[in-house]
């Protein structure tokens, strides 16, 4: 695909929003390397399903590009330049189907042993993307709370141990009404700075009722009718024979909202088209409860960077070899609360270095906490860290330590 040659009719197949964005830039891209112009393409052709903060970020990335100087840009795409293309990419309709182009670019990389010339080029360019203008702080302090262990009344292992050397363990909370408390607190968040997709909370099983119009609520058993459509598809190909793990990789990364009975239009695209990708591209997302909710978040702060999360575990269902759980998923599981709450205190850690990937990391709050228990452990500024304390707290005193 050479870039020179691009025209408005390669764009007439992208959502309106981004097709505009692409005929508004037409120029720069006609100017940048014929391997990094399609990987900028995929994030325009998404762009009407992007959360606001990825919108953002693609308009930093084109503003910074547009401000350099033609002998600035050849020297920011060096790396990109060096990548030498096959005959099959040179003519691949790189701007047409951009997530293919990706594809095969991926494989070419690995094959020819360009990539790591490739990623250095791709991490020098984010680099230079993020010094040219510093990101703005959240406009609250960043929360996030990760509620683990549900069902389970003793436990084997010690818990939070990752955790503890961060902030403090609290070992008397009086529990309480621990659920309702932190899911209002979420609601309250979001009631009083309404930022589209910057609360959010994710239940592992059933969400608790919640009653506000600005808090994402996504749960996993509101999603069993479009996790068995995403199994399907996936079982399909598996005992078909016809395709290996690439085939399946390309299949999940093009579906749609539509193909798993979600809606892809309207007010609810964005949302649909973000949980789509969760199933579909999430590793064990279809068939754990404990994945769905670690993935869920981990992309959730990612790409929506919200200042509230709540993010609560629920049981999994047992191991089975996962071409079963994949080709036989079971109608009323086996469930492993003890194991699960191992997997959530990992993710519950994970959760916290994902926050702390963001701006404000050093003002922002976590908490984890055993639900029904006693256990917790908070980890905010103004935290003594690797303390412990023995003090009766319920759930609204202990959030208004963190405070």
């Amino acid at each position: 695909m050479g870039t020179q040659n691009l025209e408005p009719g390669h764009f007439k197949a992208y959502p309106p929003q981004g097709r505009q964005l692409a005929i508004e830039h037409l120029d720069l891209l006609r100017q940048l390397p014929a391997s990094f112009v399609p990987l900028l393409l995929r994030e325009i052709i998404g762009y009407d399903w992007k959360f606001p903060a990825e919108q953002e970020y693609l308009h930093q990335q084109l503003a910074y590009l547009e401000a350099l100087t033609p002998e600035q840009r050849q020297g920011v795409m060096t790396g990109f330049s060096r990548v030498r293309l096959s005959r099959q990419l040179e003519r691949f309709d790189g701007a047409g189907a951009p997530a293919r182009y990706s594809e095969l670019l991926s494989a070419h990389l690995w094959t020819t042993h360009q990539i790591d010339i490739f990623r250095t080029a791709a991490l020098d360019y984010g680099r230079a993307v993020d010094a040219a203008k510093a990101p703005a702080p959240p406009v609250i302090p960043r929360l996030a709370v990760a509620i683990i262990g549900q069902g389970v009344t003793a436990r084997k292992t010690s818990l939070f141990r990752k955790l503890r050397q961060q902030g403090v363990y609290f070992n008397a909370i009086r529990p309480e009404d621990g659920i309702r408390i932190l899911v209002e607190a979420a609601a309250s968040r979001a009631a009083a700075h309404p930022i589209p997709f910057g609360h959010w909370y994710i239940d592992g099983g059933v969400a608790e009722p919640v009653a506000s119009p600005v808090l994402t609520v996504v749960a996993y058993r509101s999603l069993d009718r479009e996790r068995a459509a995403v199994l399907k598809k996936m079982a399909h190909v598996i005992r078909s024979g016809s395709g290996g793990p690439e085939i399946l990789h390309s299949l999940m990364v093009q579906l749609t909202p539509e193909e798993i009975g979600l809606n892809g239009t309207g007010k609810e695209a964005v949302l649909n088209h973000f949980l789509t990708d969760v199933l579909a591209q999430g590793s064990g997302t279809q068939v754990f409860s404990t994945s769905f909710v670690q993935w869920t978040a981990r992309e959730a702060l990612r790409r929506a960077q919200p200042v509230t999360l709540v993010a609560r575990f629920a049981p999994r269902q047992r191991q089975r070899p996962l071409d079963d759980l994949i080709t036989e998923p079971q109608q009323e599981p086996l469930l492993d609360p003890e194991g699960s709450l191992i997997d959530a205190d990992m993710g519950a850690y994970l959760t916290w270095i994902n926050q702390q990937h963001l701006t404000g990391a050093g003002q922002a709050s976590f908490l984890v906490w055993w639900e029904g228990q006693s256990e917790a452990v908070a980890v905010g500024p103004g935290l003594p860290r690797g303390t412990e304390s023995n003090s009766s707290l319920d759930m609204r005193q202990l959030l208004s330590q963190m405070a």
